[in-house]
């Protein structure tokens, strides 16, 4: 058996209580925290609070060689590991399918995701969000400007009046984190006058969620990572109440719907 658990969003108790009694039978436990991390614990206080030793893998340890993972799920109960919700990456999925095609029974135990907390956090409604992107360090992808990644998504999610999460790159390997005001002042080369929220902590007991045009953006700190960015579309009256009331935005900068 493969079981797959989300370790939600902060730290280590973030996990379901599903998670949780899934993750203390195994017999084995690995994780991968290159697509996302619990800022808010180590791996060594994870193994400490749920009483098991955990592996890490990297990249090529999951994505190319987890021939290892595979045998062991094949005669033991092994647990995968991931902050947020499991099955986001595309990764984990891949390794689902190969764990089907040796007959190695899977099951998904969820978590809790940074889109789920970013609508709770900003109120603006969970239907109304557009395709996602990811904002790069632009040395990771070598070109001027903004990727057309970044830019087409954002630009086709508003022509349909829906908001845009704009994830924020993670160096896990380095302990390098995109904060908000960095991601800001690249968007705000190409929308120097919308209205961006940032979302930092999401899932810790102290989110901050802060709404302001992308350039005033760029100016202001946010404090520790894990941040990200959200380009509100058309919003609805109540969204609208909500980015004022929950992250001080200016109503008159807001499209209303």
């Amino acid at each position: 058996m493969l079981t797959f658990i989300g370790l939600g969003l902060y730290d280590e108790r973030s996990i379901t209580v599903a998670g949780q009694e899934a993750l203390r039978n195994a017999d084995r436990a690995y994780a991968e925290f290159y697509t996302s991390e619990l800022i808010g614990t180590s791996v060594t206080e994870l193994e400490e609070y749920h009483g098991v030793e955990i592996e890490v893998r990297d990249r090529a340890g999951v994505e190319r060689d987890p021939g290892d993972i595979l045998e062991a799920a094949a005669d033991e109960d092994v647990a995968f590991l991931t902050a947020g919700d499991t099955m986001i990456s595309t990764t984990h999925v891949d390794l689902r399918l190969r764990a089907h095609e040796r007959g190695i029974e899977t099951r998904v135990i969820h978590g809790v995701t940074a889109r789920t907390a970013t609508s709770a956090l900003t109120g603006l409604q969970n239907y109304r969000f557009g395709k996602a992107t990811t904002l790069p360090f632009p040395y990771a992808h070598g070109a001027d400007g903004l990727p057309a990644s970044v830019t087409e998504t954002i630009d086709d999610n508003r022509a349909d009046g829906l908001h845009t999460i704009v994830y924020l790159d993670i160096k896990a390997e380095r302990e390098e984190y995109m904060t908000a005001d960095v991601g800001a002042e690249l968007l705000a080369e190409e929308y120097p006058d919308l209205v961006g929220v940032v979302v930092a902590r999401a899932g810790s007991p102290d989110p901050l969620v802060e709404a302001a045009t992308l350039t005033e953006l760029a100016d202001r700190e946010f404090g520790e990572p894990l941040h990200l960015l959200v380009i509100p579309g058309e919003c609805h009256l109540l969204e609208a109440d909500a980015l004022v009331e929950l992250a001080g935005a200016d109503r008159e900068t807001l499209e209303i719907s």
